[in-house]
Protein backbone atom coordinates (compact mmCIF):
# COMPACT_ATOMS: atom_id res chain seq x y z
CA UNK A 1 0.00 0.00 0.00
CA UNK A 2 1.23 3.44 -1.14
CA UNK A 3 1.18 5.78 2.04
CA UNK A 4 2.53 8.74 0.90
CA UNK A 5 1.63 12.54 1.36
CA UNK A 6 2.55 15.05 3.52
CA UNK A 7 0.09 16.72 5.83
CA UNK A 8 -0.66 20.69 5.06
CA UNK A 9 -2.78 22.68 7.76
CA UNK A 10 -3.00 19.28 9.66
CA UNK A 11 -5.67 18.27 7.16
CA UNK A 12 -5.20 19.02 3.40
CA UNK A 13 -2.44 16.57 1.83
CA UNK A 14 0.25 18.66 -0.34
CA UNK A 15 -1.22 19.09 -4.17
CA UNK A 16 -4.11 16.96 -3.11
CA UNK A 17 -6.63 19.88 -2.82
CA UNK A 18 -9.16 19.06 -5.87
CA UNK A 19 -9.44 15.45 -4.72
CA UNK A 20 -9.87 15.96 -0.64
CA UNK A 21 -12.60 18.21 -1.90
CA UNK A 22 -14.17 15.46 -3.89
CA UNK A 23 -13.52 13.36 -0.84
CA UNK A 24 -14.92 15.60 1.47
CA UNK A 25 -18.01 15.86 -0.69
CA UNK A 26 -18.20 12.19 -0.73
CA UNK A 27 -18.54 12.66 3.40
CA UNK A 28 -21.26 14.98 3.01
CA UNK A 29 -23.68 13.43 0.79
CA UNK A 30 -23.13 10.31 3.11
CA UNK A 31 -23.92 12.26 6.58
CA UNK A 32 -27.08 14.04 4.94
CA UNK A 33 -28.40 10.18 3.79
CA UNK A 34 -27.31 10.09 0.09
CA UNK A 35 -24.96 7.45 -0.77
CA UNK A 36 -21.55 7.87 -2.95
CA UNK A 37 -18.94 5.40 -4.13
CA UNK A 38 -16.15 6.33 -5.97
CA UNK A 39 -12.68 4.14 -7.15
CA UNK A 40 -9.59 5.93 -6.46
CA UNK A 41 -7.09 4.94 -9.16
CA UNK A 42 -3.44 5.65 -9.53
CA UNK A 43 -0.12 4.15 -10.31
CA UNK A 44 1.88 2.67 -7.23
CA UNK A 45 3.57 5.44 -4.64
CA UNK A 46 0.61 8.21 -6.04
CA UNK A 47 -0.63 8.26 -2.86
CA UNK A 48 -4.12 6.37 -2.74
CA UNK A 49 -3.66 5.00 0.77
CA UNK A 50 -3.00 8.64 1.90
CA UNK A 51 -6.61 9.55 0.47
CA UNK A 52 -7.72 6.56 2.10
CA UNK A 53 -6.26 7.80 5.19
CA UNK A 54 -7.61 11.29 4.76
CA UNK A 55 -10.84 10.21 4.57
CA UNK A 56 -10.53 8.10 8.19
CA UNK A 57 -9.63 11.38 9.67
CA UNK A 58 -12.27 13.11 8.23
CA UNK A 59 -15.33 10.97 9.16
CA UNK A 60 -16.27 12.33 12.30
CA UNK A 61 -18.86 10.84 13.63
CA UNK A 62 -18.68 7.81 10.99
CA UNK A 63 -18.48 4.26 11.14
CA UNK A 64 -15.18 3.85 9.45
CA UNK A 65 -14.79 0.04 7.94
CA UNK A 66 -11.83 -1.07 6.76
CA UNK A 67 -9.90 -3.61 4.28
CA UNK A 68 -7.62 -4.41 1.82
CA UNK A 69 -6.65 -6.58 -0.68
CA UNK A 70 -3.88 -9.03 -0.26
CA UNK A 71 -2.02 -10.74 -3.45
CA UNK A 72 -2.19 -13.72 -1.02
CA UNK A 73 -5.56 -13.64 -0.56
CA UNK A 74 -6.71 -13.43 -3.42
CA UNK A 75 -7.87 -16.88 -4.12
CA UNK A 76 -9.30 -16.67 -0.81
CA UNK A 77 -12.96 -16.49 -1.53
CA UNK A 78 -14.67 -13.46 0.09
CA UNK A 79 -12.23 -12.81 2.69
CA UNK A 80 -12.09 -9.38 1.42
CA UNK A 81 -15.79 -9.25 2.71
CA UNK A 82 -15.18 -10.83 6.23
CA UNK A 83 -12.29 -8.33 6.84
CA UNK A 84 -14.26 -5.44 5.84
CA UNK A 85 -17.94 -6.06 7.42
CA UNK A 86 -16.38 -7.83 10.95
CA UNK A 87 -17.05 -4.73 12.83
CA UNK A 88 -20.64 -4.61 12.01
CA UNK A 89 -21.84 -8.18 11.76
CA UNK A 90 -23.88 -7.65 14.99
CA UNK A 91 -26.19 -6.40 12.69
CA UNK A 92 -26.82 -9.05 10.61
CA UNK A 93 -29.63 -9.67 12.56
CA UNK A 94 -31.53 -6.94 11.00
CA UNK A 95 -30.86 -8.57 7.29
CA UNK A 96 -33.57 -10.91 6.02
CA UNK A 97 -33.18 -14.29 7.25
CA UNK A 98 -32.04 -15.80 4.15
CA UNK A 99 -29.75 -13.47 2.97
CA UNK A 100 -28.20 -13.94 6.47
CA UNK A 101 -28.36 -17.21 6.69
CA UNK A 102 -26.03 -16.85 2.97
CA UNK A 103 -23.49 -14.45 4.12
CA UNK A 104 -22.74 -16.37 7.15
CA UNK A 105 -22.20 -19.31 5.55
CA UNK A 106 -20.29 -17.65 2.80
CA UNK A 107 -17.79 -16.48 5.87
CA UNK A 108 -17.68 -19.28 8.01
CA UNK A 109 -19.95 -17.91 10.44
CA UNK A 110 -22.20 -20.96 9.57
CA UNK A 111 -22.56 -24.33 7.86
CA UNK A 112 -22.92 -23.85 4.17
CA UNK A 113 -22.97 -25.33 0.98
CA UNK A 114 -21.68 -23.39 -2.05
CA UNK A 115 -23.18 -20.04 -1.36
CA UNK A 116 -25.85 -18.21 -3.20
CA UNK A 117 -23.76 -15.16 -4.68
CA UNK A 118 -26.70 -13.08 -4.72
CA UNK A 119 -27.97 -13.52 -1.55
CA UNK A 120 -24.55 -13.36 -0.49
CA UNK A 121 -24.29 -9.33 -2.00
CA UNK A 122 -27.93 -8.54 -0.84
CA UNK A 123 -26.92 -9.38 2.75
CA UNK A 124 -23.84 -7.03 2.66
CA UNK A 125 -26.55 -4.34 0.76
CA UNK A 126 -28.80 -5.25 3.48
CA UNK A 127 -25.83 -5.14 6.52
CA UNK A 128 -24.74 -1.89 5.33
CA UNK A 129 -27.75 -0.23 5.22
CA UNK A 130 -28.92 -1.45 8.86
CA UNK A 131 -25.29 -0.13 10.07
CA UNK A 132 -26.21 3.26 7.99
CA UNK A 133 -29.46 3.76 10.66
CA UNK A 134 -27.32 3.89 13.17
CA UNK A 135 -24.73 6.00 12.54
CA UNK A 136 -23.07 6.92 8.65
CA UNK A 137 -20.86 4.48 7.34
CA UNK A 138 -17.47 4.75 5.27
CA UNK A 139 -16.09 1.32 3.55
CA UNK A 140 -12.32 2.15 2.50
CA UNK A 141 -10.83 -1.04 0.86
CA UNK A 142 -7.00 -0.33 -0.33
CA UNK A 143 -5.67 -2.22 -2.95
CA UNK A 144 -8.77 -3.29 -4.22
CA UNK A 145 -7.17 -4.89 -7.53
CA UNK A 146 -5.99 -7.87 -5.07
CA UNK A 147 -9.58 -8.63 -3.42
CA UNK A 148 -10.72 -12.07 -3.95
CA UNK A 149 -13.30 -12.10 -6.97
CA UNK A 150 -16.14 -12.74 -4.54
CA UNK A 151 -15.47 -9.59 -2.11
CA UNK A 152 -15.04 -7.75 -5.44
CA UNK A 153 -18.10 -8.74 -7.27
CA UNK A 154 -19.92 -8.43 -4.07
CA UNK A 155 -18.72 -5.50 -2.68
CA UNK A 156 -19.57 -4.08 -6.57
CA UNK A 157 -22.65 -4.89 -6.25
CA UNK A 158 -23.70 -3.55 -3.08
CA UNK A 159 -21.99 -0.39 -4.20
CA UNK A 160 -23.89 0.25 -7.27
CA UNK A 161 -27.23 -0.38 -5.17
CA UNK A 162 -27.31 2.06 -2.63
CA UNK A 163 -29.32 4.79 -3.01
CA UNK A 164 -30.68 6.71 0.24
CA UNK A 165 -28.55 5.51 2.41
CA UNK A 166 -25.65 6.95 4.77
CA UNK A 167 -22.96 5.25 3.29
CA UNK A 168 -20.10 5.83 1.24
CA UNK A 169 -17.45 3.14 -0.18
CA UNK A 170 -14.30 4.10 -1.70
CA UNK A 171 -11.75 2.17 -3.38
CA UNK A 172 -8.43 2.31 -3.98
CA UNK A 173 -7.30 0.48 -6.99
CA UNK A 174 -3.45 0.54 -8.12
CA UNK A 175 -3.17 0.95 -12.45
CA UNK A 176 -0.74 -1.02 -14.43
CA UNK A 177 -0.50 -4.40 -12.69
CA UNK A 178 -1.38 -7.78 -14.25
CA UNK A 179 -4.62 -8.16 -12.50
CA UNK A 180 -7.00 -4.71 -12.43
CA UNK A 181 -10.06 -3.73 -10.49
CA UNK A 182 -13.38 -3.52 -12.57
CA UNK A 183 -16.20 -1.68 -11.36
CA UNK A 184 -18.63 -0.86 -13.97
CA UNK A 185 -21.17 1.58 -13.49
CA UNK A 186 -18.69 3.38 -10.40
CA UNK A 187 -17.34 6.81 -10.85
CA UNK A 188 -13.40 7.12 -10.70
CA UNK A 189 -10.64 9.49 -9.27
CA UNK A 190 -7.48 9.27 -11.37
CA UNK A 191 -4.82 10.62 -9.31
CA UNK A 192 -2.24 11.93 -11.27
CA UNK A 193 1.38 12.62 -10.64
CA UNK A 194 1.94 15.88 -8.47
CA UNK A 195 2.33 19.44 -10.15
CA UNK A 196 5.79 20.81 -10.17
CA UNK A 197 5.49 23.62 -6.95
CA UNK A 198 3.64 20.53 -4.85
CA UNK A 199 6.44 18.01 -5.81
CA UNK A 200 9.15 20.66 -4.39
CA UNK A 201 6.93 21.75 -1.27
CA UNK A 202 6.87 18.28 -0.58
CA UNK A 203 10.74 16.85 -1.02
CA UNK A 204 11.01 20.23 0.86
CA UNK A 205 9.47 19.18 3.48
CA UNK A 206 11.31 16.25 4.59
CA UNK A 207 13.98 17.51 7.16
CA UNK A 208 17.05 17.13 4.99
CA UNK A 209 17.71 20.56 2.64
CA UNK A 210 19.01 19.34 -0.82
CA UNK A 211 21.14 21.52 -3.03
CA UNK A 212 19.21 23.29 -5.93
CA UNK A 213 21.39 20.83 -8.35
CA UNK A 214 20.53 17.87 -6.42
CA UNK A 215 16.78 19.06 -5.86
CA UNK A 216 16.38 18.82 -9.54
CA UNK A 217 17.40 15.75 -9.96
CA UNK A 218 15.17 14.17 -7.75
CA UNK A 219 12.50 16.05 -9.23
CA UNK A 220 12.98 14.81 -12.47
CA UNK A 221 13.54 11.09 -11.46
CA UNK A 222 10.36 11.36 -9.48
CA UNK A 223 8.36 12.63 -11.91
CA UNK A 224 6.15 13.64 -9.32
CA UNK A 225 5.31 10.66 -7.97
CA UNK A 226 5.22 11.26 -4.07
CA UNK A 227 6.36 7.92 -2.87
CA UNK A 228 9.21 8.30 -5.02
CA UNK A 229 10.03 11.79 -4.01
CA UNK A 230 10.00 10.62 -0.62
CA UNK A 231 11.94 7.15 -0.35
CA UNK A 232 14.80 8.71 -3.21
CA UNK A 233 16.51 10.65 -0.79
CA UNK A 234 16.56 8.07 1.76
CA UNK A 235 19.32 6.73 -0.18
CA UNK A 236 21.50 9.17 -0.58
CA UNK A 237 24.24 10.62 1.90
CA UNK A 238 24.21 13.37 3.53
CA UNK A 239 27.26 14.74 1.46
CA UNK A 240 25.34 13.87 -1.42
CA UNK A 241 22.23 15.51 -0.11
CA UNK A 242 23.96 19.00 0.59
CA UNK A 243 25.83 18.67 -2.91
CA UNK A 244 29.33 18.28 -1.46
CA UNK A 245 29.86 14.95 -3.40
CA UNK A 246 28.62 13.96 -6.75
CA UNK A 247 25.57 12.08 -6.99
CA UNK A 248 25.94 8.22 -7.92
CA UNK A 249 24.43 8.11 -11.87
CA UNK A 250 21.56 5.47 -10.47
CA UNK A 251 20.18 6.63 -7.04
CA UNK A 252 20.11 3.78 -4.81
CA UNK A 253 16.77 2.67 -4.47
CA UNK A 254 15.38 2.39 -1.08
CA UNK A 255 13.72 -1.55 0.10
CA UNK A 256 10.41 -0.05 -0.17
CA UNK A 257 10.95 1.48 -3.68
CA UNK A 258 12.61 -1.89 -4.93
CA UNK A 259 9.61 -3.63 -4.05
CA UNK A 260 7.34 -1.37 -6.07
CA UNK A 261 8.94 -1.85 -8.95
CA UNK A 262 9.45 -5.95 -8.44
CA UNK A 263 5.91 -6.00 -8.30
CA UNK A 264 5.35 -3.93 -11.35
CA UNK A 265 7.75 -5.90 -13.65
CA UNK A 266 6.62 -9.33 -11.61
CA UNK A 267 2.97 -8.39 -13.68
CA UNK A 268 4.45 -7.82 -16.90
CA UNK A 269 4.46 -10.22 -19.66
CA UNK A 270 7.78 -12.65 -19.62
CA UNK A 271 8.86 -11.15 -22.92
CA UNK A 272 9.09 -7.82 -21.41
CA UNK A 273 10.35 -8.89 -18.54
CA UNK A 274 13.47 -10.48 -20.63
CA UNK A 275 13.93 -6.91 -22.31
CA UNK A 276 14.11 -5.10 -18.96
CA UNK A 277 16.67 -7.96 -17.70
CA UNK A 278 18.84 -7.34 -20.99
CA UNK A 279 18.75 -3.54 -20.57
CA UNK A 280 19.84 -3.72 -17.26
CA UNK A 281 22.63 -6.07 -17.85
CA UNK A 282 23.31 -3.93 -21.45
CA UNK A 283 26.52 -1.70 -20.74
CA UNK A 284 26.77 0.21 -24.28
CA UNK A 285 23.48 1.88 -24.17
CA UNK A 286 22.61 0.97 -27.77
CA UNK A 287 18.46 0.18 -27.82
CA UNK A 288 19.26 -1.46 -31.03
CA UNK A 289 21.36 -4.25 -29.75
CA UNK A 290 18.67 -4.50 -26.33
CA UNK A 291 16.29 -5.66 -29.04
CA UNK A 292 17.66 -7.38 -31.52
CA UNK A 293 18.71 -9.70 -28.44
CA UNK A 294 15.31 -9.88 -26.82
CA UNK A 295 13.88 -10.97 -30.45
CA UNK A 296 16.42 -14.00 -30.53
CA UNK A 297 15.18 -14.72 -26.86
CA UNK A 298 11.97 -14.45 -26.88
CA UNK A 299 10.76 -17.94 -28.59
CA UNK A 300 13.35 -19.39 -25.38
CA UNK A 301 10.40 -18.09 -23.34
CA UNK A 302 7.50 -19.36 -24.68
Amino acid sequence: MDRTGVRERGTQLIGRRGECAELDALLQRASAGESGVLVVRGEAGIGKSALLDYTAQRADGFTVLRAAGFEAEADLAFAGVYGLLRPILGHLDEVPDVQARALAGALGLAPSDAPDRFMVSAAVLGLLAAAGDQRPVVCLIDDAQWLDRPSADTLVFAARRLAADPVAILFAAREGEARSFDAPGVDSLTVAPLDDASADALLAGRGRAAAPAVRTRLLAEAHGNPLALIELPVGLTDQQIAGATPLPESIPLTPRLRSVFRQRIEGLPDATQTALLLAAADETGDLATVLVAASALAPLGR
